[in-house]
């Protein structure tokens, strides 16, 4: 039998309520949840600060951040992955589901290797038991891409994958509806003329029509056997929102207009929203705010996106908003709930024990310890 692990004089948050109380973990359980401090032996003094679940994070692009740190630097795959991971547990993620693109429009080349390489690079790191997050698999279906079918197919039974989505980011259409300012961005990131990316673009826009329907109708059939949760991706209209809720997509990433947001929560689809979106106070790409959907009631979920960092403060930026209680919710209790994950988000007897201890200063949250089915992860 192993030690028990006695957190007391902590500032526990509940799915519906604030408690200053005690934990104790267990065999990587949460075994005992009560108000007031403990003298037990060995019981670790919280000194006042939070206890939240540990975060789950249903959608990070980070490692293509540790895998390309510079635009014309490439860094070596599995060394991308330890510090990836060692970012997301330091983050208070403890549970990640890395968001690999399956699909090349023409502008990101790389990002290929990067799924072939990241899931290999995960199966065989999982079974070590060395890394600090548990790590899952998000594949994102590029649905224009002519490659997608055959890069999707090879992995689709793969036992890491936990979540899909399906998008379209041909350019106007979605995050990219300004043509004017994706023109001007593709010019900039690859140095071509405006005239060589009208080019391309007109090239995508007409492959897009042949193509995107087809795929993503195999993409549905492909993966409909394995129950996964499935996402759709920058969705703009109450249109997308109900042909996507038709098809069993109950998941709606990053909407990009109010619209969007407010048709998910009327069909019952999750709304997951951007914490640096949060962090920043708006949408970089001039999309719809976050926080403006969070006072709509329309916000379900929080994903980093592309910075760890921002989850827990973007939660607590939120709280204002939502109450406390609501908007630690965003980051645990109900991503594991669209994820099918049924044994952590919540901090309550039974489920793991994935916790975050997290002190507040200057009105920012800092994150001093994390646990991981109740091992010291940071």
């Amino acid at each position: 039998m192993t030690q028990d692990t006695i957190l007391t004089n902590a500032r526990i948050i509940l799915p519906d309520a604030v408690i200053h109380g005690t934990l104790v973990l267990r065999d990587g359980k949460i075994a005992e949840v009560s108000e007031g401090l403990s003298h037990a032996p060995g019981a670790e003094d919280c000194e006042g600060d939070d206890i939240i679940p540990g975060v789950v994070d249903v959608h990070t692009d980070n490692l293509e951040r540790q895998v390309q740190p510079r635009a014309n630097a490439r860094w070596p795959s599995r060394s991308a992955f330890i510090a990836h991971d060692a970012q997301c547990a330091a983050a208070g993620v403890t549970t990640v589901f890395d968001a690999l693109c399956l699909g090349d429009l023409g502008f990101d080349q790389g990002r290929d290797q990067t799924f072939k390489e990241g899931v290999l690079d995960l199966t065989e790191m999982h079974a070590t038991g060395l890394m600090r997050a548990e790590h899952l698999l998000h594949l994102r279906c590029e649905l224009p891409a002519d490659d997608l079918p055959g890069l999707l197919d090879p992995v689709a039974d793969h036992p890491l994958v936990a979540m899909i989505s399906v998008m379209d980011h041909s350019p106007g259409i979605g995050q990219y509806r300004d043509l004017p300012r994706y023109i001007a961005m593709r010019a900039r990131q690859t140095s071509w003329s405006t005239e060589r990316v009208q080019q391309q673009v007109d090239y995508l826009l007409e492959k897009r029509s042949r193509i995107l329907e087809t795929h993503r109708r195999w993409v549905l059939d492909r993966v409909a056997a394995r129950n996964l949760p499935i996402a759709s991706h920058d969705d703009e209209s109450a249109e997308q929102i109900a042909r996507n809720a038709a098809d069993g997509i109950m998941i709606s990433e990053f909407p990009v207009t109010m619209e969007a947001a407010k048709a998910a929560k009327a069909h019952g689809v999750d709304s997951i929203l951007g914490a640096p979106n949060i962090v920043r106070g708006g949408s970089h790409s001039g999309n719809v705010a976050a926080l403006d959907v969070a006072r709509a009631g329309a916000m379900d979920i929080i994903a980093s996106d592309y910075v760890p960092a921002a989850m827990i403060e973007a939660a607590y930026t939120s709280a204002d908003i939502m109450g406390l209680p609501a908007a630690i919710a965003t980051i645990t209790a109900n991503p594991a709930r669209a994820a099918k994950l049924h044994d952590r988000g919540r901090i309550q007897p039974g489920l793991n024990a994935d916790l975050v201890q997290v002190k507040h200063h200057v009105g920012l949250p800092f994150v001093r310890r994390v646990w991981r089915q109740g091992a010291r992860v940071v």
